[in-house]
């Protein structure tokens, strides 16, 4: 910055814009970052999706697309996020999960600038039977590099442990930073639980149990399945819906076990939606079973923010997000999932409330997107300012004359 007036150019490098939750973090970021003191911009190394591009662009912040390929060799691919950050001048670089971290970090080095660059890390480490031979390589090369990186941001303490534990990264330049939600989208709403139930078919007098993610190994909707079967034997008036890539009746995999359990009247898939806070409000009570791999699950938080209680296994952070809001679980054991669902149904509606009101005002106090924001803010600034000063660098050109 040449000025105190200047603002502080930050590139992030993001493995993707595809729809997800870390993708989406992002966004919501830096539609809350102050752009009377930074100047945003982001380099996605591969795929992307019209509906993310368009909410960065409504947001002012623009993208920019490699393009790579997962077969196209790494070292081009790094040097074509060189010769972008060569052309951008960043003040900071953020690298957004692994790949991203990765790269920026060979990438600045490449363009020898002494830009810091910081990684960002969505979760704890996935399973062995979830990474194909390049994720592996990259998670590892990550552990050899991190100390190359000016701090490491985990989105909870889970994570954090972890990947100082089983990679070695360094744990003085260890931050978390929570996932932060927008209360004010996120938020109570009696019109989005009349308009699911008719949606649905839902009588207006039956509570709705729901679990909001993609199908996938680590989010456990057999466990979810087997709990609500489980379940519907003690309160058949009780639904569920369930909401995410692939949680579909075309899924022959889940609506086989749907079937099977004999629980297919009181199921309801809605697949992937872009009006998640609609569905997520319409809850009575909401669940995570997750086996592994979470850092700090949206979705729990999202909940939490609309005044719903929660019911999550105890995965990552989890159980420090619900706090005394809600239960907690260990994962894997249906019977266990079942009896604290149960519990959470037969509490009655005042209970539930309690808990709900309880539950968002914890989001508001703690974690608010706002609040979240303004810790990257000062993180941003500090580090930058840092950087700074151990090499002396003489005042970088202004915005202007970029």
């Amino acid at each position: 910055m040449s000025s105190q007036s200047s603002r502080i150019r930050i590139v992030f490098v993001v493995t993707s814009l595809t729809l997800g939750g870390a993708e989406m973090m992002l966004w919501k970021l830096l539609s809350r970052l102050d752009r009377r003191r930074f100047d945003p911009h982001v380099i996605a190394l591969s795929g992307q999706s019209d509906s993310m591009l368009e909410r960065f662009r409504q947001i002012d912040v623009p993208c920019e697309l490699l393009g790579m390929r997962p077969r196209l060799d790494a070292s081009w691919r790094v040097l074509c996020l060189a010769r972008a950050l060569r052309k951008l001048k960043p003040d900071v670089v953020q690298g957004w999960l692994y790949h991203g971290n990765v790269a920026a970090t060979l990438a600045a080095a490449l363009t020898r600038t002494h830009a810091p660059v910081m990684w960002n890390i969505r979760g704890t480490l996935p399973s062995a039977t979830e990474k194909n031979w390049r994720s592996k390589l990259i998670i590892q090369l990550s552990g050899l590099t991190s100390p190359m990186a000016a701090r490491i941001i985990n989105n909870s303490v889970a994570s954090a442990a972890e990947h100082e534990a089983r990679l070695g990264y360094p744990r003085r330049l260890s931050v978390v930073l929570a996932n932060g939600f927008d209360t004010s989208a996120f938020r109570p709403s009696e019109e989005a639980r009349v308009a699911l139930r008719a949606e649905c078919g839902i009588p207006s007098a039956s509570l709705i149990v729901g679990l909001v993610g993609r199908y996938n190994a680590m989010k456990d909707h057999s466990t979810f399945v087997r709990a609500a079967a489980v379940l519907n034997k003690l309160h058949p008036d009780v639904h569920y819906v369930l909401a995410g890539t692939r949680v579909e009746w075309d899924n022959a995999e889940l609506s086989g076990l749907v079937s099977q359990l004999q629980v297919r009247s009181n199921v309801h898939m809605l697949g992937r939606r872009q009006d998640m806070e609609r569905v997520t409000a319409a809850l009575d009570i909401a669940c995570s079973s997750s086996a592994y791999g979470e850092g700090f699950p949206n979705v729990i938080g999202e909940a939490m923010s609309c005044a719903v209680p929660c019911v999550v296994t105890d995965v990552g952070d989890s159980a420090r997000i619900v706090a005394d809001t809600g239960k907690v679980v260990p994962p894997r054991q249906p019977l266990a999932l079942a009896r604290a669902l149960a519990e959470m149904v037969e509490a009655g509606s005042e209970t539930r409330h309690a808990l709900g009101a309880r539950a968002r005002e914890r989001i508001i106090q703690h974690f608010s997107l706002e609040a979240i924001a303004h810790q990257y803010e000062e993180l941003y600034t500090r580090v930058y300012h840092e950087h700074a000063a151990r090499f002396l660098l003489a005042p970088s050109v202004t915005p202007d004359e970029r």
